[in-house]
């Protein structure tokens, strides 16, 4: 079973469109459809934006439906100058930008007493991801980086320069992280797929609304492309 989280219903629904023999569950306020979707046996979930709701999500498809992996899709901003709106951001890891326990000697993003904080994504999975976004978006960039999620929308040049210095990020958002760390908790191989919305800088909020549907066009065609050929 393959499980995928998009924050928001514009970043599922195109996946649901695609769905057959569909069946729905509510748990935590969350529907889960389950199905097939590309020939695979699929649980789509819209987690609604922010940390809590993501990890809450994401323990509920490996609790409840018994997921072997987790797909995180949907957009996020730009951090790297060389990363455009419509690109695709892959993890090659996720960390929390807003976890801060400096004042205790630890560094920025590291979680206390925990043997991971910088939670890896599957290689196997970025692959692939990679390979269908060449071969599903020929005209776009396709990049892997760190991803970094927090509980605040960046939208300042500030604060997007102050994220990938510190971190090395190649994009940030509000869910991925979260999901890695419960996936890694569990033991299930995860993915986080950013579309670029835009440039979270001065400018984030007026190319968020222009690109939005841009973003999740790009992000949908590769998600299907990739399910297709999971071996899940």
């Amino acid at each position: 079973m393959i499980g995928i989280i998009g924050a928001m219903e514009e970043e599922v629904a195109g996946l649901k469109a695609h769905m057959k023999d569909v069946r729905t569950e509510e748990r935590a306020g969350m529907v889960f459809y389950t199905g097939t979707l590309c020939g695979k046996e699929c649980t789509v979930v819209c987690s609604g934006i922010g940390k809590v709701n993501a990890a809450a999500c994401a323990q509920i498809l490996a609790d409840r439906f018994g997921v072997s992996m987790i797909m995180n899709t949907g957009i996020a901003g730009g951090l790297h100058e060389e990363v455009n709106v419509g690109d695709i951001v892959l993890s090659t890891d996720a960390v929390q930008h807003d976890m801060d326990c400096v004042g205790f000697g630890y560094a920025p993003g590291v979680i206390p007493r925990m043997k991971e904080s910088f939670f890896r994504a599957a290689p196997e999975l970025v692959d692939l991801a990679e390979q269908c976004c060449r071969e599903e978006n020929p005209e776009i960039g396709v990049f892997r980086g760190r991803v970094a999620s927090g509980d605040c929308f960046v939208s300042s040049a500030q604060k997007k320069a102050e994220i990938r210095e510190k971190f090395d990020a190649w994009c940030c958002e509000m869910e991925g992280a979260a999901i890695a760390q419960t996936a890694y908790l569990n033991g299930l191989p995860w993915i986080i797929i950013r579309a670029i919305s835009d440039k979270a800088d001065g400018t984030a909020a007026e190319q968020y609304d222009r690109f939005q549907d841009e973003a999740i066009g790009h992000f949908l065609k590769l998600t299907l492309a990739m399910v297709g050929k999971l071996g899940f």
